[in-house]
């Protein structure tokens, strides 16, 4: 169990919010260290292991064309799986793994070339930026270390968004108890 999960899974439950996890290089990583979390049942919905292509498409509606043209390491499938899974799963937030973990290279991309991509809420009250976001990741190392990296990845850019989001509600807290001001 990972602090970032812990960190995760606290900051999902102070706000009653939910997560699916769609995940391919990363094989499940991503929901095994967010379930080694006690409570991780109250706010994980899911997750979708989709390593092969077509699964990507099939289950969690990445674009076809986007596929065939570019492959299943690209930005955009990245942000599409997070979009894909979290409506799949009914969930306020989705994260996502694609990339390159090794050892030989994959749609012309080198091993260490990752995705990582959520998709969450937009509004007013959110506190958060929300929507889509993809951070690009080069990663060193081995098989190995390229996968947890990426999973430490995934994880920092959703406490990323979670914390922003807390902080707002935080302050819109702190606000109403002090009279408006």
């Amino acid at each position: 169990m990972s602090s970032r999960a812990t960190d995760v899974v606290r900051l999902l439950t102070v706000s009653g919010e939910t997560l699916a996890v769609a995940e391919s290089l990363t094989g499940g990583l991503v929901a095994a260290d967010i379930t080694t979390v006690p409570g991780a049942s109250k706010v994980f919905r899911g997750s979708v292991t989709a390593y092969a292509t077509e699964l990507k498409h099939r289950l969690l509606g990445v674009d076809a064309t986007l596929l065939e043209q570019h492959g299943a390491v690209n930005p955009q499938v990245a942000a599409q799986m997070a979009a894909g899974v979290r409506k799949a799963l009914g969930a306020d937030w989705g994260i996502a793994t694609t990339g390159v973990a090794g050892p030989d290279m994959q749609d012309g991309h080198p091993v260490g070339t990752v995705f990582v991509a959520l998709d969450g809420p937009i509004g007013p009250g959110s506190g958060s930026a929300g929507g889509g976001k993809v951070e690009a990741l080069r990663l060193n190392g081995g098989r190995e270390e390229i996968r947890m990296e990426s999973v430490r990845s995934v994880l920092a850019l959703l406490l990323k968004e979670l914390a922003g989001e807390h902080s707002g509600n935080e302050r819109a807290q702190d606000t109403e108890r002090n009279g408006g001001f």
